[in-house]
């Protein structure tokens, strides 16, 4: 398995925000007003996420008073920090969509004043669970053995 790179967290939320963009331009006149906090369940899953990854740091560290970590375990946190990450790409990038079709017709449209903000919490949202889920990742290696020679 290999860490989660940049340029593939990019490619999805280009894809993704190109995709709600094109929505938008279709259908936006029909569309329901966006919920505000429509994006905070991102935040609750980068605050899951932070949790899991401070607690498995010191475990996969070994530090005095905690247990070790089992390699099975740390697969599986691994696995969701690889799945938070694309999800928190694939929703920034739709996000930012809706940020970018709605802060020109902000005139036009009476909901997009109000999505607006909905667009800046997710985007906010979406960008806080990258950076918890890469967190968690980064806390998932295995550290150096100091005990090897060379």
């Amino acid at each position: 398995m290999r860490f989660t790179k940049p340029r593939d967290l990019l490619a999805a939320g280009l894809i993704a925000g190109l995709l709600a963009h094109l929505l938008l331009r279709l259908a936006y006149d029909t569309l329901p007003p966006l919920p505000t906090f429509a994006g905070f369940t991102l935040l609750v899953i980068a605050v899951v996420d932070l949790v899991l990854a401070f607690s498995l740091r010191a475990r996969i560290q070994r530090r005095p008073g905690t247990a070790p970590v089992q390699p099975l375990t740390a697969a599986r946190a691994v696995a969701l920090a690889k799945a938070s990450s694309l999800l928190g790409a694939i929703m920034a990038g739709a996000w930012a969509g809706v940020l970018i079709y709605v802060l020109p017709v902000r005139g036009e449209f009476e909901a997009a004043d109000h999505d607006l903000g909905s667009a800046i919490v997710g985007v906010v949202c979406a960008v806080a669970l990258i950076g918890a889920a890469l967190w968690l990742e980064h806390c998932c290696r295995t550290p150096k053995d100091s005990r090897q020679d060379g």
